[in-house]
């Protein structure tokens, strides 16, 4: 929690200080209307007694209840004013730590994105920022005020009567003892319970992302069953949790009335065993004793309810340094500016395994693309062709050789700098919510109506387009869920195409295209990327008998790469390939 902290600006750090001072004035105000207690009582006393040397009347049980009332209206004042001051920290500090994580994840590599898990990260930005503001906003003021109040308290009662000061210090003893000891049972549970609510989110996206297929395969009551599992021992979880801290509440209320009965029943035969004249200054010490013993207990039941949430807030905290402090893997290099090659890719003897990996799923890698030229990687799959140009936009970096871009080092670049000079086409097609627009405009690409259309149209987007009601302006659902596999792949070319890159890399892009649409799409990008180098990941021979190079790979291995026409002459894996998809007339 405390790493949290560099994270509160000084502004907070003043509303914190204002809030303390307002604090302590309110429990200086909570503490003073005993001693207006007393002094109501005495006179009371006084004159029922009708002592000899009673003084004091009616107007002074006014003045003494007047200023306890202006005491209980400061203190609601003042507990007003230091709430707002600690929401705002609250919810500024939680905002902040809300963005820190998001920025820190978008620099993440895909390694790192895969080691903490999309549910998990999801997770540690929502929930676990959540118990954060929950600790700042309604933490903050019991663990200020709550020491404050049963030390201060604690002082005033030090000298009365030995009897009731050895009652109220077992009581606290016991509150210490039952609160220390459960918080030492909850505390494991509370990691678990954030661990189990990252796989509770990683099912329930799951079954929502494949809920076509659980419904095609009738696996609704085995989706059912894995849901069941972990729900269970969550609820399991929860249940020892809540069991444990419910706890506290009755354990106080024993204790509270305890100690009433204790110092009542006491001060009875304190009090039958008094004088006439100290009959009234014994009653009056006793209410106030017990007002002070009753602040003394409501301040424990504020510490225990604040220890009930710190060890969640604690293990939120933990969880969210992992991801504040993990190192990016992939870090800026520092740029390289204007080169003199544009469009260039070397590949020069590049091995990679992912990060914990064993083996490499690529070995000893290279070729070289100049600009203008189209090289394609065909293979098996899990032969590694995904993963190689992945490493030109640096989604990871190389564990062995280089790759070089405009004839750098891909980590001499920053990363904008070389995503800027890359249009990219996943192997998934990925929309986001709002309109065609701005998806196919995303990011710094060029979003002039002009540019948008023109690069639907290279895409062969047209049709579809121009039939929506809105047309560019129509509305696109989140994943592009009102669109169709190709219609998506097609938006997604566009994408790239609106971006004018120097390179082109497409990842299995043109999988969901029917032939015809496959032909016109490549004749279209072929005009369009006449002074631009392109990337195809490709399972159809179809697509790149026509690239300038051919890279087949197998086992992460380059077993061929030359034309299409060499590598039929001399590759025997992509003669299978081939001849797997198309006949013999075809292939000519």
């Amino acid at each position: 929690m405390l790493g949290l902290l560099k994270y509160l600006r000084r502004r907070e750090w003043i509303y914190a200080a204002c809030a303390v001072l307002f604090i302590v004035a309110q429990v200086w105000l909570d503490l003073k209307m005993p001693d207006y207690m007393n002094s109501v009582t005495q006179i009371a006393q006084g004159r029922a007694t009708a002592e000899a040397g009673a003084t004091g009347g009616l107007s002074d049980i006014w003045a003494s209840g007047g200023l306890m009332l202006l005491c209980a209206i400061g203190s609601l004042v003042c507990s007003i004013i230091s709430s707002y001051f600690i929401v705002h920290i609250g919810v500024d500090f939680s905002a902040r730590i809300r963005e820190a994580v998001y920025t820190k994840v978008q620099g993440f590599s895909l390694g790192e994105i895969n080691r903490f898990s999309t549910a998990s990260l999801i997770t540690r930005s929502t929930n676990d920022v959540q118990q954060i503001q929950n600790l700042m906003t309604l933490g903050l003021q019991m663990m200020i005020k709550a020491p404050i109040t049963a030390v201060w308290a604690l002082c005033k009662i030090s000298a009365s009567r030995q009897e009731w000061t050895i009652a109220m210090g077992i009581a606290v003893v016991a509150l210490v003892a039952v609160v220390t000891t459960i918080v030492r049972l909850v505390t494991p549970r509370f990691k678990l319970l954030q661990s189990l609510t990252d796989h509770l989110n990683q099912l329930v996206r799951e079954n929502l992302s494949g809920i076509r297929v659980i419904r095609a395969y009738n696996a609704e009551d085995f989706q059912q069953g894995k849901f069941e599992e972990v729900n269970q021992e969550f609820t399991s979880t929860n249940l020892f949790t809540n069991n444990a801290t419910a706890f506290i509440n009755p354990f106080m209320s024993l204790v509270m009335n305890g100690v009433s009965l204790v110092i009542y029943w006491t001060g009875a035969f304190i009090i039958n065993a008094a004088s006439l004249e100290e009959y009234a200054g014994l009653f009056g010490t006793m209410v106030v004793f017990m007002s002070y013993g009753m602040q003394i207990i409501t301040a424990f039941i504020l510490l225990s309810a604040l220890f009930m949430n710190v060890p969640r807030s604690l293990v939120s905290a933990g969880r969210i340094n992992e991801v504040l402090e993990t190192q990016e893997s992939v870090k800026d290099g520092p740029g390289v500016g204007e080169t003199d090659e544009v469009g260039t890719v070397v590949f020069d003897h590049v091995c990679f395994r992912y990060p914990d990996g064993g083996d490499d799923v690529i070995s000893d890698v290279s070729f070289a693309a100049k600009t203008g030229d189209t090289v394609a990687f065909i293979g098996a799959t899990g032969s590694g062709k995904t993963t190689a140009v992945n490493l030109v936009p640096r989604f990871y970096d190389v564990t062995e050789g280089r790759v070089l871009v405009d004839g750098h080092d891909v980590r001499e670049y920053r990363k904008s700098e070389l995503a800027h000079r890359i249009g990219y086409v996943s192997q998934r097609s990925v929309l986001f919510s709002g309109d065609i627009r701005s998806n196919v405009g995303f990011g710094d690409n060029e979003s002039d109506d002009a540019t948008v259309k023109r690069a639907i149209t290279i895409a062969q987007g047209s049709d579809f387009v121009g039939a929506q009601e809105k047309g560019i302006d129509s509305a696109v659902a989140q994943m592009g869920s009102n669109f169709s596999g190709g219609q998506r792949q097609r938006l997604s070319i566009a994408r790239a195409v609106a971006r004018h890159p120097e390179i082109y890399i497409f990842d299995d892009s043109f999988s969901a295209l029917d032939y015809k649409t496959d032909r016109m799409l490549r004749q279209a990008l072929k005009d369009e990327m006449a002074d631009a180098t392109c990337l195809i990941v490709a399972q159809r021979i179809g697509t790149i008998m026509d690239a300038d190079l051919i890279v087949v790979l197998e086992d992460g291995r380059v077993v061929g790469q030359g034309t299409h026409e060499e590598l039929m002459a001399s590759c025997e894996t992509y003669q299978e390939i081939a001849y797997s998809q198309l006949s013999e007339e075809e292939l000519r």
